[in-house]
């Protein structure tokens, strides 16, 4: 069965808008800690949590806001979302402190309208189609972090940290236009279990081991991507690797990675070996990290994080869909959820994680420590039955 034409230009839509969200979030990922080192309020810390703490917002307020669609509409929500998204990108453009930077990141995240845009997704489609739906959107994200984590430090040379925030703000307002103009409007379905939690179907996932182990996972992937990029830039520079070639050293690593992790990928969906795709994927994250934290070159720093790249991808790729086959379909959506949470939960530790290990030690610190959570959540692997019939 197809998409209708209704479908696809939701999907479509929906789509643009939460790239073009995503696209704003990572766009500075790779640049802000080296801006932040020039303020005069500078501290490691501080700088981590500048560059995480949009996750605190993005974990705390996705079910108000789900919440609050389901009384006044999803797109008065997603819009009120955007405004304040841009609202906060516009504040740290004008920063002159880290703690400026602090408070414009942590209003980005508040415009927490993820759990709206899957729930408005579900309203426009039908449940037969509906993971067609989901799957064109969660394509989006990953474009938007690929084409943000190669562009942010070529468009950082050309146009200042400034700019990027400015930029992510005039992004935002074309978000808003789409959804005023172009979103078809969903007839609103309360009550529907598949879309919002209720404390009933939050208690069942909690209690679901393996969906555990998932939100444990997707949140030790972020804590690292987050905490490799609190320190990964300097050291770059630090090892001989100028920021004007950081964008094309990226790109490499990121389509070298996801043309070795694609045949994996299909392997393990066709054996339905998830077991142990999961446990090489982060046997390797553990490899990953002690290479960048023990390596004294820029060789051993660059295939270290080209293997975190391979692991990365092959794990954000395989982690949603096992977990929308973990729970029936009344429990999916609280299942997404809780997932997503986990998700910007670990994006916000692991800002602070790595800024407080850099601020009292130093680079390989992190690294190593990174390591050891990696063998925590290859050790929880072991626990893992058959994921799928």
């Amino acid at each position: 069965m197809k998409l209708s034409l209704l479908e696809k230009k939701a999907a479509l839509s929906l789509a643009g808008i939460y790239g073009l969200r995503m696209f704003g979030l990572f766009l500075v990922m790779p640049v802000l800690f080296l801006y932040a080192q020039e303020m005069a309020d500078f501290t490691p810390l501080l700088a981590g949590l500048a560059i995480g703490i949009y996750g605190l917002g993005q974990a705390i307020l996705q079910i108000p806001f789900g919440y609050l669609s389901d009384r006044i509409g999803r797109k008065p929500v997603i819009i009120i979302g955007l405004l304040i998204f841009a609202f906060g990108s516009i504040v740290a453009a004008n920063a002159d402190t880290v703690m400026g930077l602090i408070i414009g990141r942590a209003m980005q995240g508040a415009g927490a309208i993820a759990s709206t845009l899957m729930a408005l997704a579900a309203d426009l489609s039908r449940p037969e189609l509906r993971s067609k739906m989901m799957a064109v959107i969660g394509a989006t994200i990953g474009v938007s972090f690929v084409v943000a984590l190669i562009s942010g430090p070529w468009l950082a040379g050309e146009i200042g940290i400034a700019g990027l925030f400015w930029l992510t703000a005039g992004l935002a307002f074309v978000a808003i236009a789409v959804v005023q103009w172009v979103t078809p409007s969903g007839n609103l379905k309360t009550g529907n279990l598949a879309v919002l939690p209720a404390k009933q179907q939050l208690k069942v996932v909690l209690k679901n081991g393996q969906l555990q182990r998932m939100n444990l996972g997707i949140l030790l992937m972020h804590l690292f991507l987050t905490a490799i990029f609190v320190i990964l830039p300097a050291q770059l520079i630090t090892k001989g690797l100028p920021l004007t070639s950081h964008s094309g050293t990226y790109l490499i690593l990121l389509l070298g990675s996801f043309v070795a992790m694609l045949p994996a990928l299909i392997w393990v969906e066709k054996n339905k070996a998830h077991k142990i795709g999961f446990s090489i994927s982060v046997s390797l994250l553990v490899i990953a990290n002690l290479l960048m934290g023990l390596s004294d070159d820029l060789t051993g720093l660059l295939i270290g994080l080209g293997i975190f790249f391979l692991s990365f991808n092959f794990l954000e790729a395989s982690l949603p869909a096992i977990v929308s086959r973990l729970c029936s379909e009344d429990n999916r959506g609280t299942a997404m959820g809780v997932y997503s949470t986990s998700q910007f939960s670990g994006a916000f530790l692991g800002g602070i994680i790595g800024g407080l290990i850099l601020q009292y030690s130093n680079y390989q610190w992190v690294f190593l420590s990174l390591a050891c959570l990696s063998l925590i959540w290859l050790i929880a692997i072991r626990g893992m039955t058959s994921l799928v019939d």
